[in-house]
């Protein structure tokens, strides 16, 4: 609601909307170039994503090497991935949720 019930200022709500669309997009970008890591095993795997959760590399110790147990392997890089990609979800909501509740506060917009 606009105070005084007047009509609202559209070139003021075109330049909020257009500074929060920025903000969003700096904090994207800044995501796709922060590094974080998951680990299962003990460490035994670390998988690094960024913080838009796309795989960047993958460190497995030798000692989780088993030629004759390579599900367990790939049980643990899963769960490494899945580490990584939770932590990264979880910048994503502290870098995002303040901008996306941003942007729902404004009228005419569907969030």
């Amino acid at each position: 609601m606009i105070p005084g019930g007047g009509q609202p200022n559209m070139q003021q709500l075109l330049q909020q909307a257009q500074k929060m669309q920025q903000n969003l997009a700096a904090a994207q970008e800044e995501l796709a170039r922060t590094p974080v890591e998951g680990s299962a095993g003990g460490g035994l795997v670390k998988a690094t994503v960024t913080g838009a959760g796309e795989l960047q590399g993958l460190v497995i110790d030798p000692k989780a090497v088993d030629p004759e147990d390579t599900e367990t392997l790939a049980d643990l890089i899963v769960a490494a991935v899945r580490d990584a990609n939770q932590s990264a979800q979880e910048l994503q909501q502290r870098k995002l949720g303040p901008l996306a509740q941003g942007l729902g506060g404004m009228p005419g917009l569907p969030f």
